[in-house]
């Protein structure tokens, strides 16, 4: 008889606040080894140099990934004008002397202006797009030729916040998969002197904020506390965008096997939108999603993810406890 797997000791969304110099894989090799457990995923990476919110999912959380796909990121960055790296940050070499360009507010104002809304963007060479299978940095760091396609991306916002000598500061709300390095280095050919993006803070995925985050400092001394799932959101406060029903037992049996269900309109409570400080107004890119619903049992615990087949039929997608 096949042995049941472990389950994982914890369920739920964890917040990290990224340290600059650490890559998003190492972030979760160090939570696996503070919390004990290896079930754990994060929701998009940062680059080493990028630091704020890393949002990891842990246990079965991590069966929820795919429904955050397309969340609406903000950044806090600060974009250096007077040369370019060959990574397009400050962790790349300088392509050139530097220039030391005194910015005038109006001109980056008009520049960053039009970077803002849908337009197709070229991914920077060091970076995680494939090419035959292999990521792009990794042919970049041999010297290798690559050739990368340009990708539609989208920003609702790109505000100068600040101008000090050759530094301009920006904050960016942005669709997922936007490389906030690439507009930075296109803004230096708008102005003329060239530009690398010098420092970056992620400071919202989505509902997941800054406010929420733990340093793994934090988490560790938390951890040896006994206090780390003070920290863990759990499923229940997951995809509170999402409306919700709570089903009875016969119906539970049915989700929890993957089957079919009808439910009445009048149960489907609306979901709600997070309002939390720092949070995009809008979640989501805007993409077409189907319909999606979260099934709770009579125990207020959230059990499946279902999409609708026809009006007020749904399938189950994702079954969190298949157990009858």
């Amino acid at each position: 008889m096949p042995r049941k797997p472990q389950l994982a000791p914890f369920d739920g969304a964890l917040v990290i606040n990224k340290p600059r110099g650490k890559t998003s894989h190492d972030v979760v090799e160090a939570v696996r080894h503070i919390a004990g457990f290896r079930q754990i995923g994060h929701l998009g990476t940062l680059d080493p140099l990028g630091t704020g919110v890393l949002v990891l999912l842990l246990g079965r959380a991590t069966r929820l990934a795919q429904f955050y796909a397309g969340r609406r990121k903000r950044y806090a960055c600060a974009v250096r004008f007077g040369f370019s790296t060959d990574t397009y940050d400050a962790d790349g070499e300088p392509l050139g002397p530097d220039t030391a360009p005194e910015l005038r507010r109006d001109e980056i104002e008009r520049v960053a202006a039009r970077f803002v809304g849908r337009f197709s963007q070229m991914p920077p060479p060091f970076s995680a797009k494939k090419i035959h299978g292999r990521p792009a940095h990794e042919l970049a760091r041999k010297k290798k030729p690559i050739t990368l396609k340009p990708v539609e991306v989208e920003v609702y916002e790109l505000r100068l916040t600040g101008v000090e000598g050759s530094f301009a500061r920006f904050e960016i709300e942005c669709a997922s998969g936007t490389y906030i390095r690439s507009i930075a280095h296109e803004m230096g050919a708008a102005v003329g002197c060239a530009a690398h993006l010098a420092e970056i803070t992620r400071t919202a995925v989505g509902e997941f904020t800054l406010d929420q985050a733990v340093t793994l400092e934090e988490l560790e001394q938390e951890a040896r506390n006994a206090g780390l799932a003070e920290w863990v959101l759990p499923l229940e406060r997951l995809l509170t965008d999402l409306p919700r029903v709570t089903v009875l037992p016969i119906v539970e049996r049915r989700v929890r096997h993957g089957t079919r269900f009808n439910v009445a309109i009048a149960q489907i409570q609306p979901g709600r939108v997070s309002t939390a400080q720092g949070a995009p107004a809008v979640l989501d890119s805007g993409d077409w999603r189907p319909a999606r619903l979260r099934v709770y049992s009579q125990q207020e615990k959230l059990i499946a993810i279902a999409e609708a087949i026809v009006p007020r039929t749904y399938q189950p997608v994702v079954v969190l406890d298949a157990e009858p």
